[in-house]
């Protein structure tokens, strides 16, 4: 498993420039401690392209690049999962043009981005009231959802026409309609198990790591249940600003963070257990000199 892990974080070196920021953050990375799923609120967009007196459009346009580079530094790190809120139920009370133009822009991205889906084993997965989306935006996600079903790489989740109480009453509507079935809604008994094996996001972890760009300090109805032990990191970077650097720099943190779960502190767990991780070879002695 260790080996995994520093195999990832050897492909991401050798793809940036020693000495340059984004390299020296990375060396910076302990491999053993990386998140497993990130989760992003990609805000900013509006407020990137009113900055520069352009139609709202603009910064969404603007705001592919920055996927494409989150999507390929995530499966370069080795990182299981990346969760994008993409569009939110509440994002239908927006202008009827703009929405539109969101719809364009995703099936651009779909058939721009799929070849590199496939070369990168990724496999892309879309969560949210599916059914409705526009037919042709939904008959293109199912293609490109289809097409990578089988890679194994990294899962990206996009959250489309994505809330967080939808989700969670989706799942209770499905235990419900499946102890219906059974015919055991008499003594139906629900648990957090139960709950969580029914929500979209059931074949994933829950998010270590949830990053929201643009400085806006709320969650917005992005994957409530799921985010319960997440670490929360708010970038005042706007959306088609993000780079490669800010989210090295949001996984930076999210290490130096010490995460509890109500139990001891890292440190007192360390010394207690002793494990192989908590000893720390650096990457250098790892990986040996580049």
């Amino acid at each position: 498993m260790l080996y995994y892990k520093y195999y990832f974080m050897k492909a991401l070196l050798e793809a940036l420039q020693p000495g340059e920021k984004d390299w020296e953050l990375a060396q910076s990375l302990d491999p053993t401690r990386l998140p497993a799923h990130i989760a992003i609120i990609m805000d900013g967009n509006g407020r990137w392209a009113g900055q520069r007196r352009l139609p709202r459009v603009a910064g969404h346009k603007a705001g592919i690049g920055p996927v494409r580079q989150t999507v390929e530094t995530c499966a370069r790190l080795g990182v299981k999962v990346l969760t994008l809120y993409a569009f939110s139920i509440e994002n239908w009370k927006r202008p009827r043009a703009e929405v539109e133009t969101l719809w364009r822009l995703l099936r651009f991205y779909l058939r721009q981005e799929l070849p590199d889906l496939q070369k990168n084993d990724i496999r892309l997965q879309a969560i949210g009231r599916l059914e409705a989306l526009p037919p042709q935006v939904r008959r293109e996600l199912d293609s490109v959802v289809d097409a990578t079903s089988a890679n194994r790489g990294l899962v990206v989740n996009l959250a489309i026409n994505y809330g967080g109480r939808a989700e969670i009453v989706d799942a209770l509507n499905a235990i419900l309609d499946m102890a219906r079935i059974e015919g055991s809604i008499g003594s139906l008994k629900l648990d957090e198990e139960m709950i969580s094996t029914n929500l979209y996001t059931a074949s994933c972890p829950d998010p270590d790591l949830l990053i929201r760009t643009s400085g806006e300090m709320r969650i917005s109805n992005f994957l409530l249940w799921q985010i319960a032990y997440a670490e929360l990191y708010v970038t005042g970077t706007l959306w088609p600003d993000f780079t490669r650097t800010d989210l090295l720099q949001a996984v930076l943190e999210y290490q130096k963070r010490d995460r509890r779960y109500g139990g001891l502190s890292g440190a007192k767990a360390a010394q207690t257990n002793g494990s192989e991780e908590a000893r720390g070879e650096t990457l250098i002695e790892v990986l040996g000199p580049s």
